[in-house]
């Protein structure tokens, strides 16, 4: 962590050339224009936030609530409508699937039985709309990488009885590290000058959009914001109420750390307010601290709920001011700065704010072909749109799950598993070289053997050695889309009434 010392003030020799030349990209809007100068001059004013590690204090049971001390809303069918009628569900869309080999959004890579993320999540929230005759609707936050893409795709979705709405988040240009100019004003036309500056811009954007004032004409009251690879981000009556019954302007899903966590944010009582504590932030001495489990108990799931009218107020009063994460990059070789900040930092600004510590189940992110192994194999079933855990497992935890870089695309991992193996009774999972698994492998125990080989394998058995209980296997499917095209042509073909909820193949269909 840099001292105070290392941050220099403000440059206005910098800045003003930046000015000028921000003036005079046509691209971005004057309220992107603006928000991107703002970002950068608390970047060199060496604005942050300065943690004294002894004012650190765990949090309450009154700040980070339990979730099985909140109360279930009232059993009335009316009531619930009443409650769900002051909701939107904001998926963060800003994402593309290259780092699963795929091109155009995330969302649109299939999970199982051929639905996508943005498959389930409309299902979802149909399915909560037919049951309860209400009105919820979804709103996708894109980046000028996704929305193009993105607004082809919800199309599909016209018959739905799910209201979509779509903005785009800000776009900002990358700085050349050498004078502090932005790349687009060098010539650079392409999309590798710019980027999106993190889901913190969630709440200006939604403001820019307009679409903050038309809920709020509505009486809407709360947003909640989650990734769309987090398939156990859904719609959570409980907390709603909670947070409604209260009067909380914002509220932060946490759960329990697990060794795979030891990095993530946690919440912490500081000075007298609950705020999102980052290892970014951690002195080097107490980065070990930080990591320990015992301690530092919980971590941010980026599941957010937030007030719709406390957002108003604070983006219109300028007083959200997260701390800045500089995220160094490299174009065609030349060194770049992009500026980002995260909306879980918010927490801090907002009046009456909590945590809730819930259950792991919503947490269940899909950032590799590991994590689609498990969403995809009998630890997992699908129910009208939501994945549910398999209570055949006896095990609490998933198993750990690393795959080498043979499977790291989606292409490469549907190719090497002729069906998806039965991982009920797998605790974990290492495997590395030219490996092929064949149909109805069961994976039991630890699996700590690393296959390096030079001749490919084809694994016909595969478990530890201790005795079989269960031989069960079933099977997934998945598909990475190339193009916005290969998406809408398989639409077409799947589906003949345009209604996401009758998507999908049965599962033993052959995999894509």
């Amino acid at each position: 962590m840099a001292s105070a010392a290392t941050l220099s003030a403000v440059d206005s020799d910098k800045l003003s050339n930046l000015r000028s030349a921000v003036a005079g990209l046509n691209q971005i809007s004057e309220n992107e224009k603006s928000g991107f100068i703002n970002l950068v001059a608390r970047y060199f004013s060496g604005e942050a936030d300065y943690i004294e590690w002894n004012k650190i204090k765990t949090p309450t049971d009154e700040v980070v609530v339990p979730y099985d001390r909140i109360s279930l809303p009232p059993d009335d069918d009316v009531k619930i409508k009443e409650l769900l009628g002051k909701l939107v569900v904001l998926k963060l869309n800003g994402g593309l699937g290259t780092t699963m080999g795929c091109t155009g959004p995330k969302s649109v890579i299939e999970v199982r039985n051929g639905l996508t993320f943005l498959d389930l999540i409309v299902q979802q929230i149909e399915n909560l709309n037919s049951k309860y005759g209400s009105k919820v609707p979804l709103v996708l936050m894109n980046s000028f990488n996704t929305h193009d893409d993105t607004l082809k795709i919800v199309e599909m979705y016209s018959n739905s009885n799910v209201e979509i709405h779509t903005f785009n988040q800000s776009q900002y240009p990358r700085l050349v590290v050498e004078d502090f100019l932005p790349i687009p004003s060098k010539g650079r036309t392409g999309k590798d000058g710019w980027y999106p500056p993190g889901h913190g811009d969630v709440f200006p954007a939604l403001n820019n959009s307009g679409i903050l004032d038309t809920f709020l004409s509505q009486g809407k009251e709360y947003v909640f914001i989650a990734n769309s690879d987090n398939l156990g981000a859904i719609v959570d009556l409980k907390i709603l109420y909670h947070l409604v019954q209260n009067e909380n302007e914002y509220c932060m899903e946490v759960t329990p750390k697990t060794l795979a966590d030891v990095k993530g944010g946690t919440l912490i009582s500081y000075e007298g307010k609950v705020q999102l504590l980052e290892i970014a932030q951690v002195p080097d001495e107490h980065v070990n601290e930080f990591k320990s489990i015992e301690k530092f108990k919980i971590f941010n799931t980026n599941n957010l709920w937030v007030n719709l009218k406390a957002i108003k107020r604070l983006v219109e009063a300028d007083a959200l001011k997260m701390e800045i994460i500089p995220n160094p990059k490299e174009v065609d070789g030349i060194k770049v700065l992009q500026l980002e900040t995260a909306a879980g930092a918010a927490i801090k600004f907002f009046d009456n704010a909590i945590g809730i510590n819930v259950p792991r189940s919503r947490f269940l992110p899909v950032k590799a072909t590991s994590d689609l192994l498990l969403v995809q194999s009998d630890l997992y079933t699908l129910r009208e749109g939501f994945i549910i855990r398999n209570n055949a497992r006896a095990n609490p935890a998933n198993p750990s799950i690393e795959l080498g870089p043979e499977f790291k695309k989606v292409g490469d991992f549907l190719k090497r598993f002729k069906s998806i193996p039965s991982i009920i009774e797998l605790d974990s999972l290492k495997v590395t070289g030219d490996i092929w698994f064949g149909a109805g492998v069961t994976l039991k125990g630890k699996m700590e053997q690393r296959f390096r080989i030079r001749k490919s394998m084809v694994l016909r058995t595969f478990e530890s050695r201790r005795p079989a209980r269960n031989n069960g296997v079933v099977t997934g499917c998945s598909f990475c889309p190339t193009s916005t095209k290969e998406v809408l042509d398989r639409f077409n073909k799947q589906s003949s009434n345009n209604i996401p909820g009758n998507w999908g193949r049965e599962q033993g269909d052959e995999m894509v």
